[in-house]
């Protein structure tokens, strides 16, 4: 078994079909469902600007999720490398598209704002840097074509 090879597989299925299919720009909506073996299914619209339901899931938000959760999880495990024990770990992320003539868009850039609680404050100017190697080894920064920047934000004190 090759261990450095993987692969994933998630089913979509379009519901938002009203009946007269794609007649117009208009007349379909944008509802679908992702599914995964095991997993709940993931309601998913388009943008609600593109006519989706602002109560389901739409594309950007989950490339930037994936781009949280990838960013997290590389980070606690260089963190455990370095010997930082992180006791918490939020992220406030945001991405900015952009909208070309043609009707195309683009991410330009994500920004991640990770705030990290340790358990020794003494580590934060290590900790902080961390975030560096952790966005060289995060798989899905690595593999989108705009920058993935973070900007860690300290902690309140409570």
């Amino acid at each position: 078994m090759d261990l450095s090879q993987h692969e994933y597989r998630v089913g979509l299925e379009w519901t938002g079909n009203r009946g007269t299919g794609t007649e117009s720009y208009r007349s379909y909506g944008r509802d679908h469902v992702l599914r995964a073996s095991g997993l709940p299914e993931l309601p998913g619209t388009a943008d609600p600007t593109f006519h989706g339901d602002r109560d389901r899931w739409n594309p950007e938000q989950l490339l930037l999720a994936a781009l949280s959760q990838c960013h997290m999880l590389s980070y606690l495990h260089v963190a455990v490398t370095h010997g930082v024990n992180v006791t918490a770990y939020t992220d406030d992320a945001y991405g900015s598209l952009r909208l070309n003539r043609d009707n195309s868009g683009e991410f330009t850039q994500v920004m991640l704002r990770p705030t990290v609680h340790l358990a020794d404050e003494s580590q934060r100017e290590l900790a902080d840097s961390l975030h560096a190697q952790a966005n060289k080894v995060c798989f899905i920064a690595r593999s989108v074509n705009f920058p993935v920047l973070h900007e860690p934000v300290a902690p309140s004190a409570s």
